[in-house]
């Protein structure tokens, strides 16, 4: 598309979008107010289905599917740099370099892993009683597992990151949470709709379908941010171009034209002979 296309289009739609968001922006209860309409309503639909967090009640209760596109979008980024960071055919996989830690940064690695990792599933499994949930959970399982890399070196890393069972676990995970959502059609009602016992109030297993969505969430959102980064490091680490590749494919191109040509010149030899 074309700079000049992109501007008409741009003039064509801004004015439409700058019109709606105006409309709603009219109806919003001024600063400083006790109304509000969506805040109550909020409140009262996570006391009905037992969820303490109202957060998490909005994100996987009653804006579920906004978290599902939401979910999405990660998943699609992960499978994008998959695609777009495989190795090219002018590189080539070098084994990285051992790198010795300082002591301390060693000492501060062995210890903050294993509590980060306790962290990170902590938030994840009570995100439906306290702050935090899936997405958050996620991100501090995810920044655990490096603590490896930063407190050894990459080959640590390696070892302790499972990347096959990681890919398996972000695809499964994602399609658990659009999978989910049939169980509200099945019952009866909405897609995602929340039809799973709501279990008693404060527990860990109160809320219904939302520690349930949030712990796919958090298994999808661990898998996907170790997986993009591994991408992205190893083009940082291991992945180097080659230094004769180019001129090895163009060698092998001179040498099969040449030996096409030695092949003519010999089919061609008898027969002139022969004439």
């Amino acid at each position: 598309m074309r700079d000049r296309s992109r501007l008409v289009l741009f003039a064509l739609g801004a004015p439409v979008v700058g019109a709606f968001f105006a409309a709603a922006c009219v109806r919003l209860p001024p600063f400083g107010t006790d109304v509000h309409p969506y805040g109550d309503r909020a409140v009262a639909a996570a006391l009905a289905h037992r969820t303490a967090n109202v957060v998490s009640s909005v994100n996987f209760d009653l804006r579920a599917l906004d978290t599902l596109g939401e979910e999405s979008i990660l998943f699609t980024t992960v499978l994008g740099a998959t695609l777009l960071l495989r190795p090219a055919r002018d590189e080539r996989r070098a084994r990285p370099r051992t790198e010795q830690a300082v002591p301390t940064t060693r000492l501060f690695g062995a210890v903050l892993l294993p509590v980060a990792l306790v962290v990170g599933v902590y938030v994840v499994a009570h995100g439906q009683l306290s702050p935090g949930g899936g997405f958050q959970g996620g991100v501090i399982l995810a920044t655990a597992l490096h603590l490896a890399y930063l407190a050894a070196d990459y080959r640590v890393l390696e070892r302790v990151r499972p990347l096959a069972a990681l890919d398996v676990a972000d695809a499964l995970a994602a399609m658990s949470f659009a999978l989910l959502g049939l169980a509200g059609l099945a019952a009866g009602g909405a897609y995602l709709q929340n039809v799973l016992p709501f279990g008693t109030f404060g527990q860990i297993t109160s809320g219904g379908l939302v520690p349930v969505l949030n712990a796919a969430v958090g298994i999808e959102v661990g898998s996907g941010v170790i997986v993009l980064l591994a991408h992205f490091l190893d083009q940082a680490v291991e992945v180097t171009e080659h230094p004769d590749g180019a001129g090895a494919a163009a060698t092998g191109t001179a040498t099969a034209t040449g030996a096409g040509a030695g092949a003519g010149a010999g089919a061609t030899g008898p027969q002139e002979e022969q004439s």
